[in-house]
């Protein structure tokens, strides 16, 4: 068994009492692990034209989460995959150092500290897109490539990361899936309701844009913090159930996320109407869990969800079957495995290729002081400790080069340092499972097909090209949901109507409850009740009557205004189908108030007549 570090939780505890106290303990006392054989603690600047026996390679990412308990299985059999495959690294051996962040920016840091210490050319990790951000900045200055297999903030790939490289996915292309998933079902805003952190913000920040795009926009931007309990979570879905959309994208953490379904089952907000669409931390949740409880998939009927997609290669299936007796898992049998293992699988034989490359092309693993880091006088941070790997450059430069076929598919990166190829599947929750209704590829976009089968066909996102299969929505019905009601907090919609000398066969004032009428009037509510859904409104009269009054400044509705659209797709059927006979009656009546004012006029004209003969008899 190859040797792994780990600080433990009671380890950990007791380093942050002595960070907190300005005592920088050296990684050394705690372990016996040793620094990789081509370095040299008592020099500035060590290095070696042979081969090193032994290169260390770094861990950072919580072991106590949906994510980590996938990981560090993954992890573990990949290096003792590469440690007996002769074909790679000609005898070099590849040795963990393992650090458990424990779910904290604070204990991440610290704990990167610790790891470098230990002479790491690469670390991997962490999956927590708030601790990259932190320990982003400490690999770019002791230049050490960081293969983050979890952390899917779209922030991470700016230039300020050059150290950093994402071996998953990111969010970017995740929430474009979910704008393309929105406007296919013909929505136009949505809810987003999300973690307040790094990886929330970053992710519905892509949201905002991608849905931008497609002529959308998020209407309300409802978030909470993780540690917040369910009352807080109750208030605030409270507030967004008042509000006029009905279309929420969940974006939480798989730890806790359950929470945000938890309540709004008990709000009834799983029911008809209601469209629920959750990014690939549920998946990623249920696909860990050897048989998810009834009580739990009660809770997402009708969710509509996201997961990674990886092809089903033969190594993909070896390596599953292999996951029921992989050494290093909490728990026997199928349970937690995801998508995560996979990807966290392929960032040791990244970083293997990788230095088979480097040590090929004479590549040395050195390491020399950092000028700008040193301790001042009376300081015991003991920071000389941290030395920088003189190639990290040149093997960064490697790891993006490399082109090879690994479990979660093609590992190849692209200008920005993306994956090649970002792919999602698009499930339905229903009865007892999970049912796949499509894929989604940054190539063809929505398809029943697999994305690895369009690759080689000219690429087509036309809107007709565009295809799922039928979505079982919360209430279970089939029926699309409208995606949005009147709000509950809302006032009725105030109609403006011009009140004229003329024209009042088309709107007048009137005794009636409503207080007007006319042809205009008569149209209008015939398109309100073709509606499937109440519109509470009242009629507001402009001007008094005795002039004819300019209304060019007054708008009924708001620019994208939803009801506008399903007013004037009412309007047309009325003219068009079914609503013939209502625009007919309309007519009618107003031919027949226009008939009664014709005889009223040709009365008063005869009476006048009658008068002028009068007075000229006499």
């Amino acid at each position: 068994m190859k040797e792994f570090l780990l600080i433990s939780r009671l380890m950990t505890r007791p380093l942050i009492l002595l960070s907190l106290l300005f005592i920088w303990v050296p990684i050394g006392v705690f372990s016996q692990t040793g620094n990789a054989s081509a370095s040299s603690n008592s020099s500035s600047s060590s290095s070696s034209s042979l081969r090193p026996k032994v290169i260390n390679i770094g861990s950072l990412f919580t072991l106590n989460s949906v994510i980590g308990r996938a990981a560090n299985p993954g992890i573990q059999a990949a290096i003792d995959d590469v440690n007996s495959d002769s074909s790679i690294l000609n005898g070099v051996e590849l040795k963990l150092i393992g650090h458990d962040t424990n779910c904290s920016g604070f204990v991440g840091t610290v704990e990167a500290l610790q790891l470098m210490e230990s002479d790491v050319v690469v670390a991997i990790g962490p999956q927590s897109s708030g601790i990259a951000h932190v320990i982003s900045h400490v690999v770019n200055e002791l230049h050490v490539p960081l293969l983050s297999f979890g952390a899917t903030d779209p922030t991470l790939s700016s230039l300020q990361y050059p150290y950093f490289l994402r071996t998953t996915h990111s969010d970017y292309f995740q929430m474009y899936a979910i704008a393309d998933i929105v406007d296919y079902f013909g929505w136009k805003e949505v809810i987003a309701i999300y973690v307040d952190d790094d990886y929330g913000r970053g992710g519905i920040s892509a949201l905002g844009d991608a849905l931008a795009k497609k002529r959308g926009k998020i209407s309300y931007k409802a978030a909470f913090s993780t540690g917040d309990p369910k009352n807080k979570i109750n208030d605030l879905l409270v507030e967004v159930n008042l509000m006029e959309s009905r279309v929420y994208v969940v974006h939480v953490n798989p730890d806790t996320g359950l929470n945000v379904f938890s309540v709004a089952k008990a709000l009834n907000m799983m029911t008809a109407g209601y469209v629920w669409i959750a990014t690939d931390w549920l998946t990623s949740y249920l696909d860990s869990m050897e048989a998810v409880d009834t009580d739990t998939m009660n809770l997402l009927q009708g969710v509509v969800a996201l997961r990674h997609y990886t092809p089903d290669t033969k190594v993909k299936k070896s390596f599953i079957s292999r996951w029921n007796n992989l050494k290093y898992k909490e728990r026997a049998g199928p349970a937690d495995f995801n998508a995560y293992a996979l990807f966290a699988y392929d960032s040791v034989w990244l970083a293997a290729h990788a230095l088979e490359v480097f040590l090929n092309e004479g590549g040395n693993v050195s390491f020399s002081n950092d000028p700008k880091l040193h301790d001042e006088k009376g300081s015991m941070l003991h920071l000389e400790s941290l030395r920088v790997f003189n190639g990290g450059q040149q093997l960064l430069q490697t790891l993006l080069r490399m082109n090879f076929t690994g479990l979660s598919g093609q590992i190849q990166f692209t200008p920005d340092k993306d994956l090649v190829h970002p792919a999602f599947d698009v499930l339905n929750v229903g009865g007892t499972g999970t049912r796949r209704i499509g894929y989604w590829s940054n190539y063809s976009h929505l398809s029943i097909v697999t994305p690895e089968s369009l690759y080689n066909k000219p690429a087509n996102i036309s809107t007709g090209s565009q295809h799922l299969y039928s979505v079982i929505w919360p209430g279970e019905t089939t029926t699309t949901p409208r995606g949005w009601v009147f709000p509950n907090n809302g006032q009725p919609l105030r109609i403006a109507v011009p009140n004229r000398v003329g024209y009042k066969e088309f709107v007048s004032k009137d005794d009636s409850p409503q207080g007007v009428r006319g042809y205009c009037i008569d149209v209008f509510e015939a398109a309100i009740n073709l509606l499937p859904y109440a519109v509470p409104h009242t009629y507001i009269l402009f001007g008094d009557g005795l002039a004819s009054q300019q209304c060019f400044s007054l708008t009924a509705f708001q620019r994208d205004s939803p009801l506008a659209v399903d007013l004037s797709t009412a309007i047309l059927q009325l003219s068009e189908n079914a609503g013939e006979s209502l625009l007919n009656t309309a007519d009618s009546a107003r031919k027949k108030r226009k008939g009664i004012l014709s005889r009223r006029w040709s009365l008063q004209g005869q009476l006048g007549a009658l008068s002028a003969q009068r007075a000229l008899s006499t």
